[in-house]
């Protein structure tokens, strides 16, 4: 104020008329009278005052605010100021998120007199906006950079970005050849800049898959290799390796490193930009490693931090695999609100990405009659885009559907597709067992004996209780007598001690019908009664009718468990519902959830009309009635 030669007096008459509040600070009545007195300014006046206000702000309790004032009085470009800005970028990474780091370096580039860090700056700023999922900023910006001068280095790492863009929106292979060739041309300027285009290659070329039009995942894996990693080593680089090696010399040679990397990953503290380029992989490949437990952990930590970064380009990426993770677990009615949110960002974002959560969650459930559209729609998105990763899935999550209604010829047919390169991650090994119990039940044997070796070489490298139980599991479907019986206890008590409550359940039963065949009923009973309370309760639905029925064959009587339908809420009723009780906002719940405040009252409006109550709160109660409706009868 004395700055600026402005007397608290000053004030009196906006005070008086109720557009500020002068108490410890100024305060607006309302953000519309903040900008309109902003907007109303001389650009001199404001920048004037930006100038006064960074003198003001000492550098050491708030640099970013600092930055942010002298950025806006600066009249000309001016490195110092560009410098504090690039470095408010780093710290807002951290704290704020990648929109607003992006913001900084979109001031810090506007403000660089050097040519050359200009591009480096607003390159840097297009790939924020990318993860924050402002396509066309980043376009803006690439498209700004590459009309300047451009040399070698720079031209690759625009590349990088323009590659980056093509994969966010559309997820296919055109990006692949883009990313392969820019971090080779980056190998000789700058490794550890080298090393995140290889990364994003190769995620690029797990998703392509068997689709790649041209270079694919073998081949980013030998120039993966054959590059190195950049000194000094980063926590990364051992995945990398791992997954470059799962691809030259096989899955049993890569799993050792492998599983240390994942660790490595699931026990370490990661920096925000350590988390956003390599959580994904590392998730993925705790998966084909069937480690459950650091799968649950990595997939988590994905998505927490999308979401405190804001990096939205990443959320229904993020969103699709903490589905899945939660099918697995049995809790369906988490993946199904992950599903329900995955779709609300994907319309929100523009992300072309296909609803794999939504499809396994209507395969492992049985319902035909969801699941399929969702699996042909996978089906030809994937082949549009040349997306392999989505072939796997659909043909997987059709295996499951299938072995679940016990049209075991369909699942031989859709596992064996979904299985036809195990190295792939994920899906592939999933069906190889999915391709066993088929083949079995269908009296394919030779085709179940060579599955079941290919199971096995993966499950005795993975090593992991959840793929040895597994192994178990459908190895005791090709033996008889006590091998059989012994097999089937292994399992159980394999699967008992992991995450996966379906596998388990599915074992469970799979013990229970080779019970009954061999003539022990009660046996069978104590089995199959277990498996279809488990699987009910989860509402695997199809398994679950599947030991219904063979409890009927035993001689015993089922009851189902029923909820009345016209109160039944749909999962993401459920969600916001869930959060009014917990005290949010319309606003509050619309931020979490990807909404606008008005989708969430159209919503809480519907979940008002089924339980028949008119406020926030009587849907406590009513909530816990839901919960008692749900009774045996």
């Amino acid at each position: 104020m004395q700055r600026l030669g402005i007397t608290p007096e000053a004030a009196g008459a906006a005070e008086a008329a109720g557009l500020i509040e002068l108490r410890d600070g100024t305060r607006f009545r309302h953000p519309i009278v903040r900008s309109a007195v902003y907007r109303s300014a001389a650009p001199a006046e404001r920048r004037e005052v930006h100038r006064a206000l960074a003198d003001a702000t000492d550098p050491a309790v708030d640099p970013n605010r600092r930055a942010w004032h002298q950025a806006c009085a600066a009249l000309h470009p001016d490195e110092a100021v560009a410098t504090e800005l690039e470095e408010s970028a780093k710290r807002a990474l951290t704290h704020s998120g990648v929109a607003a780091a992006a913001a900084f370096l979109e001031q810090s580039a506007a403000l660089t007199p050097d040519p050359a860090r200009r591009v480096r700056r607003a390159l840097d700023c297009a790939q924020f906006k990318v993860y924050a999922g402002a396509f066309d900023d980043a376009s803006a910006l690439l498209a700004t950079a590459r009309a300047a001068p451009l040399d070698d280095a720079a031209r690759a790492r625009a590349d990088l970005v323009r590659a980056g863009i093509s994969f966010a929106t559309d997820r296919g292979a055109d990006a692949l050849p883009l990313l392969l060739a820019a971090a080779e041309r980056l190998q000789p300027h700058d490794a550890g800049l080298a090393c995140d285009a290889y990364v994003a290659a190769l995620r690029a070329a797990l998703f392509a898959g068997r689709l790649a039009p041209g270079p694919g995942v073998e081949q980013v894996a030998e120039a993966l290799l054959k590059a190195g990693a950049p000194e000094p080593p980063r926590r990364g680089d051992a995945l990398l390796h791992g997954l470059a090696v799962l691809f030259t010399d096989g899955y049993a040679q890569s799993a050792p490193a492998a599983h240390r990397a994942v660790q490595a990953f699931a026990s370490g503290t990661l920096t925000v930009a350590e988390a956003l380029r390599f959580s994904w992989l590392a998730a993925a490949t705790a998966a084909s490693l069937w480690d459950d437990a650091r799968w649950d952990v990595l997939s988590r930590r994905h998505l927490e931090v999308v979401r405190t970064t804001g990096a939205l380009s990443s959320l229904p990426l993020a969103l699709n695999t903490r589905c899945v993770v939660q099918l697995f677990t049995g809790d369906l009615a988490a993946a199904a609100a992950s599903a329900d949110e995955t779709r609300a960002v994907t319309e929100m974002t523009g992300s072309t990405m296909a609803p794999y959560g939504a499809t396994c969650l209507a395969a492992l459930r049985g319902r035909e009659e969801e699941a399929e559209p969702l699996i042909k729609s996978c089906l030809d998105d994937a082949a549009l885009r040349g997306e392999g990763i989505g072939v796997n899935v659909a043909q997987w999550a059709r295996a499951v559907l299938c072995n679940g209604l016990g049209r075991y010829a369909e699942a031989v047919e859709a596992a064996a597709k979904a299985a036809a390169d195990p190295r792939e991650l994920g899906a592939p090994k999933w069906a190889l067992a999915e391709l066993v119990e088929a083949a079995v039940r269908s009296g394919q044997d030779r085709t179940a004996r060579a599955a079941m070796e290919r199971l096995s070489a993966l499950t005795r490298a993975g090593g992991t209780d959840w793929a040895l139980g597994i192994e178990a599991s459908r190895h005791a479907l090709l033996c008889t007598g006590a091998t059989a019986d012994g097999l089937h206890r292994e399992a159980i008590e394999r699967l008992g001690r992991t995450l996966v409550r379906v596998e388990l359940a599915r074992a469970q039963l799979l013990y229970g019908e080779w019970l009954r065949r061999e003539g022990r009923r009660v046996d069978a009973r104590a089995q199959l009664r277990t498996a279809h309370e488990a699987l009910a309760a989860m509402g695997v639905e199809a398994f679950a009718d599947r030991a219904r029925r063979e409890l009927l064959a035993t001689g015993e009587t089922v009851r189902k468990r029923t909820v009345e339908a016209s109160r039944a809420l749909t999962a993401q009723e459920a969600q916001i519902a869930g959060l009014v009780v917990d005290g949010l906002t319309n606003a509050e719940i619309g931020a979490t959830l990807y909404l606008s405040p008005r989708t969430v009252e159209w919503h809480l409006r519907k979940v008002f009309t089924k339980l028949g109550i008119s406020s926030r709160r009587q849907l406590r109660l009513s909530l816990r009635a839901i919960e008692r409706s749900a009774v045996t009868v």
